[in-house]
């Protein structure tokens, strides 16, 4: 059977990915989203709840352990960090048109992608899940107020808001670009009414709590910066899935500021108000400091259609893509049909178990061993592109079923196992332990071993066989 590879000659012997219409590579004309429809997928995805949280996690006890200075310094290293991930990492996919799944073929080999590939889809669906349930939660919540308590059933608006997503998800980009682009709105107008309410009533207790205190720029500063880092860990790393649906014509630079401006945009905003909140009320929960703002019984359909919207704004970016994209290139079915498989898997991974307070230290172990091998993966795509490849990607080759990406780059395997147990040695720097080992690990397996290996071909250690 042969495939057409982004408009070309029909490629014989084609892989499945090459079989899979939404795993081929765009071309210039297959792209559709243009500046505003690019950032609003940052911005959506940046403003929900979660963060908010981070924002308050800085008060702790009714006292800052970073003042405001700290925070905004913290946070501008950290997206600083994200952004330059983001643009080194997606040019791949926003030169050649190729997916997420197909540029780890590169690196991991065929057979290899199959494993690498769950490391990132298996923690999207299950955060997919748990987002699902949380938002299905505030559903519920609404439908409480609207009925005046006649309709309660949370597993109902669980079920109501993940058959939304799938239906939602079912059109790709083209869908994701039309609900982000509405959330981003909606979202960014709650949080400036809030930002608004917080500075009109609260500015001394803020002041006082926040503002004008000693903080520290020592480990609770560093530790702020890591785990403000970790929450876009799994996305940069997968960043080209979204960077081949971006129009042609953008430069490097102009990428990166596509990150920049929107992260600081959506996450500098929530962050600031989830401080603010807490110092104002006390409360590092932002689902009941929000409340303790108004004197309204209204108050919690304001706080649920925050979280339901936030819910679906990050799992349209962050946790259904790309975990849509690995079961097609297990399976070889069609996106429709994948995206449900998607939202079905969501549902049955218990998110009503993983989200419950005695399950907490379980789920936080589980974020902290895939962060492990997150910061690994994208070292050694990055030196892969950049150092061994020197930016040169034979896309039809990445498309044969028996050419030279073919089997499992066992150097890209043993690296990212060791670089992932020496993150283990400190799990709370897990990502950048994980990043440098693997960076310095990999080049020099690929130089020292499996010397016969075809995935050094076209690598600055082709000629060193000897």
């Amino acid at each position: 059977m042969s495939k057409k590879v982004n408009g070309d000659e029909p490629l014989e012997n084609a892989d499945a990915a090459a079989q899979t219409d939404s795993l081929q590579p765009l071309g210039p004309e297959d792209r559709e989203m243009g500046t505003f429809g690019y950032s609003a997928l940052w911005i959506g995805d940046g403003v929900n709840m979660g963060n908010m949280t981070l924002g308050a996690s800085v008060i702790v006890a009714g006292s800052a352990t970073l003042n405001i200075w700290q925070t905004f310094t913290a946070a501008i290293i950290a997206i600083g960090i994200i952004s330059l991930m983001f643009a080194l990492n997606d040019r791949a996919g926003y030169r050649t048109g190729i997916p997420y799944v197909t540029q780890l073929k590169m690196s991991f080999g065929e057979k290899g992608t199959l494993v690498s590939s769950l490391l990132r889809a298996v923690p999207a669906v299950i955060w997919y899940g748990i987002q699902s349930w949380i938002g299905g939660t505030a559903l519920n919540e609404i439908f409480i107020i609207i009925s005046n308590g006649a309709l309660d059933n949370v597993a109902l608006g669980f079920i109501i808001l993940l058959a939304i997503q799938i239906l939602l998800s079912m059109k790709g980009f083209k869908s994701i670009k039309w609900v982000e682009s509405v959330a981003s709105v909606v979202l960014m107008g709650i949080v400036i009414t809030v930002f608004t309410i917080l500075v009109t009533n609260h500015s001394e207790a803020i002041r006082d709590t926040w503002i004008n205190t000693s903080g520290s720029w020592g480990i609770p500063f560093w530790g702020f910066i890591m785990i403000f880092l970790g929450n876009y860990a799994a996305i940069f790393l997968s960043a080209a899935d979204y960077s081949r649906e971006l129009k042609t014509g953008y430069s490097d630079k102009k990428r990166g500021l596509l990150y920049f401006i929107p992260i600081v945009i959506a996450y500098g905003s929530v962050i600031t108000v989830g401080a603010m909140l807490a110092s104002a009320t006390g409360f590092t929960n932002p689902a009941r400091g929000l409340p303790a703002l108004f004197d309204n019984v209204y108050i919690e359909l304001f706080i649920s259609v925050f979280i339901v919207f936030g819910s679906i704004a990050v799992n349209m970016v962050a946790n259904i893509v790309t975990p849509t994209y690995v079961i097609q290139l297990f399976t070889k079915l069609n996106y429709k049909i994948a995206v449900t498989i998607t939202g079905l898997l969501a549902a049955v991974s218990f998110p009503w178990i993983l989200v419950q307070d005695d399950n907490a230290k379980g789920l936080d172990m589980f974020v902290l061993t895939y962060s492990a091998f997150l910061g690994p993966m994208i070292a050694i795509l990055l030196v892969e592109y950049y150092l061994l490849r020197k930016q040169h990607i034979d896309v039809k080759e990445l498309y044969k079923k028996d050419g030279q990406f073919a089997g499992t780059n066992k150097a890209a395997i043993i690296a990212m196992l060791i670089a992932a147990g020496l993150a283990f040695i400190q799990v709370d720097l897990a990502w950048i332990i994980g990043f440098v080992s693997a960076a310095i690990i990999y080049p020099l397996l690929m130089k020292y071993t499996f010397k016969k290996s075809a995935f050094r071909k076209n690598t600055i250690f082709e000629n060193n066989n000897q």
